[in-house]
């Protein structure tokens, strides 16, 4: 490998590491223990796209439109999503996010920007070094988003 191949096989290395970590933290912090990470992210889904059609919310999870119908068979038993109709084609049916649903996702992610923000504070960084961050944040979310 060249240098500049090193330096963009290192980099996507610590990336990957430093990512999966602070994830699997942050996963740790709930509004409520009986939400599951698939869960959460078909509500949270919801919650930022509005009423959608299982096989969109199956595409968008990246999982098969049985896998999205179970969790939303298990989200609809705990009151956090409804079935509603279509009311131009009686054969479609969207999901929507009950007010539990929507409090569940408010919550965590509360409880996750706190948890994160508490322990950025701990590391006392200076503010150039919390500017780094948000450009490191912009530039991970063109990565994520492409």
């Amino acid at each position: 490998m060249t240098e500049p191949d090193d330096l963009l096989h290192s980099t996507a290395t610590d990336l990957r590491l430093s990512t999966f970590r602070l994830a699997r933290r942050l996963r740790r912090e709930r509004a409520g223990d009986n939400v599951s990470d698939a869960h959460f992210a078909v509500l949270a889904n919801l919650k930022t796209h509005g009423r959608l059609a299982i096989g969109e919310l199956a595409q968008r999870e990246r999982v098969s439109a049985p896998t999205m119908s179970n969790t939303v068979d298990a989200l609809a038993e705990s009151g956090l999503v409804v079935r509603v109709p279509s009311e131009d084609d009686r054969r479609r049916v969207y999901i929507e996010i009950t007010d539990s649903g929507t409090e569940i996702v408010s919550a965590t992610v509360q409880k996750r920007d706190a948890a994160l923000a508490d322990a950025i504070a701990e590391l006392d960084f200076t503010d150039e070094q919390l500017r780094t961050l948000r450009e490191a944040a912009a530039l991970m979310r063109k990565v994520a988003e492409r």
